[in-house]
């Protein structure tokens, strides 16, 4: 049983498992993978050590479980999360692998090849954690070829067993007993529980029980009442539990284990000395697009480019006429915090002035420059101590200006929510991809509130509408241009318009070159012509102007 101490959450370690499955296949799934992938990343951002594991044979997942429970310590959160679709089979629950239709054939063989959730959820709180949290987002029931042959089964709809949660641990599943989940619409990146759980996992302060009771009212809202949350808790502790620890100051507080070995949480401080350098690099807006510019509708994998290539914590540079080798330039050493290695880096732009590469190194909490020069090994720091989106900071400052937001998460205009990309023009606007409201927001330079430039009518694929926005860029002209990553398309909204249009994309995901899966970032060069980073085809894209 998971050890109930009375120190406060926030200065414990804390670890995940997270798995999704999708790729069934007698039933494959839509957004099992994009669940798993979204949380680990919502998780990495709050501290957490997270093992992530997608489309896992039984295997695989057996070996992650016995890894991953072989390495939680004394006192540690510990959090275990599932998508995908699980069955019920004489009373006890289990977690399908995605090889589960080709070795399941008979009843003696479900205990064999695929995951019992009660064992699992008995074994990882059987350690001297702090509290277990295990997550069943896979109330999508899984019919065999002939389900009538294992006798204790349930019939088809009959969702999962209820499940007893061993002292120290909250269950927490996202429907309840006897009824199935919503894996999400054609147009959803994920499921309806999923999706919840990402707005809310985040908010800092909020006590765990607060976090699972917002997310089952919001499913329980959206669903009409057709599906409801359940949660079972043998937590008894009187700390206030949270994910995500705020101090007064804005900063995230740390982990004890931070002090004895170097992991992946944003309390990790960079090793070396360092000093600021005095300038950084100045955006250029000189790109000048025509307002009836149009583009070819094939785009070609595009190379001569800089990437930050995240889950691999390295900066890639592909040269022209080059599609198939990359040259790593920056990283490449593993994930850490050492001076010649990068944690999760998202952006990355080219300093002609010094001939480097400036780098927004966020899971260190720091913005890195690198030389471009041959033989550079590591390199230096030019800001640390910092999250890495959401403020301006200016060399050698330690607390950056708020420019948008910071009004709680919301969709009034002084609000954001989840707010990803941004774009600053040359009035010093500044341009916010507001990713859970479907909009963009403009926040002039001084400005109390934002102004709705494109989207605000709610998630969709109609033309004044927009479906989780991402990357965006503003011309000379003051035209945005908006990856609309779950349509699948780039969009131009020009300057008061209510609607937009497609200008590339918008034919359903596919890796076709008149298609996008996730298209997540875009830009232009001083031709015009448009490159998009499309994020599940793993490729640059360009569409040359015509």
């Amino acid at each position: 049983m998971a050890t109930l101490s009375g120190n406060v959450s926030k200065l414990h370690r804390k670890v995940a498992l997270v798995i999704g499955n999708q790729s069934y296949s007698k039933r494959p799934l839509a957004n099992s993978v994009n669940d798993a992938n979204d949380l680990a990343d919502a998780l990495r951002i709050i501290g957490f050590q997270v093992t992530l594991g997608v489309d896992c044979t039984h295997q695989k997942m057996a070996n992650l479980i016995d890894a991953f429970g072989d390495k939680i310590q004394d006192q540690d959160l510990v959090m275990f999360y599932f998508a995908g679709h699980g069955f019920q089979y004489k009373e006890q629950n289990y977690l399908l692998p995605v090889d589960a239709d080709e070795k399941i054939k008979r009843e003696t063989n479900i205990k064999f090849n695929s995951i019992n959730a009660q064992e699992t959820l008995e074994s990882l709180s059987s350690q001297t954690s702090y509290v277990t949290i295990f997550i069943l987002d896979c109330c999508r029931e899984y019919l065999f070829d002939d389900t009538s042959k294992f006798r204790g089964a349930k019939s088809s709809g009959s969702g999962l067993h209820a499940m007893i949660a061993p002292g120290g641990t909250l269950l927490q599943f996202a429907c309840a007993p006897g009824s199935l989940a919503a894996d999400g619409g054609g147009q959803d990146r994920n499921g309806l529980y999923t999706k919840h759980l990402l707005k809310q996992i985040s908010v800092p302060n909020k006590h765990v029980d607060l976090i699972f009771s917002s997310v089952g009212a919001e499913v329980y809202k959206e669903s009409k009442g057709k599906q409801m949350p359940y949660r079972v808790s043998s937590v008894m502790i009187d700390d206030n539990i949270y994910l995500n620890a705020i101090d007064a100051d804005s900063k995230r507080l740390p982990s004890p284990s931070s002090k004895r070995t170097p992991v992946p949480t944003t309390s990790c401080k960079p090793s070396g000395e360092h000093k600021p350098q005095p300038t950084l690099p100045k955006p250029s807006y000189s790109v000048n697009i025509p307002a009836n510019a149009k583009w070819s509708q094939n785009g070609v994998t595009f190379a001569g480019v800089v990437i930050a290539d995240r889950h691999n914590h390295r900066i890639i540079q592909w040269k022209n006429g080059d599609t198939t080798n990359g040259q790593v330039v920056a990283g490449g050493n593993g994930q850490g915090n050492e001076l010649n290695q990068l944690n999760l880096p998202t952006d990355v732009l080219i300093d002609k002035e010094t001939d480097s590469l400036i780098i927004c190194d966020q899971w260190n909490r720091r913005v890195a420059r690198w030389s471009r020069r041959s033989g550079t090994t590591q390199g230096e720091i030019l800001i640390d101590n910092i999250d890495g989106w959401g403020r301006r900071y200016q060399l050698g400052e330690k607390n950056g200006t708020l420019v948008a937001g910071g009004n709680g998460s919301g969709d009034g205009l002084n609000q954001l929510d989840l707010p990803h990309y941004l774009f600053v023009d040359r009035d010093h606007s500044v341009y916010v991809s507001d990713y859970w409201n479907h909009r963009v927001m403009k926040w002039n330079k001084g400005a109390k509130e934002g102004i709705v430039v494109a989207g605000g009518q709610g998630g969709g694929s109609s033309l004044t509408q927009l479906n989780y926005p991402q990357g965006i860029f503003v011309d000379t002209l003051g035209t945005l241009y908006v990856a609309d990553s779950s349509n699948q398309r780039v969009m131009r909204w020009t300057q008061g318009a209510k609607q937009g249009t497609v200008i590339v994309g918008g034919n359903n995901a596919g890796a076709g070159a008149n298609q996008f899966d996730v298209p997540i970032g875009l830009s232009f060069d001083r031709h015009g012509d448009l490159h998009v980073v499309d994020n599940s085809n793993h490729r640059v894209q360009r569409f040359s102007i015509e």
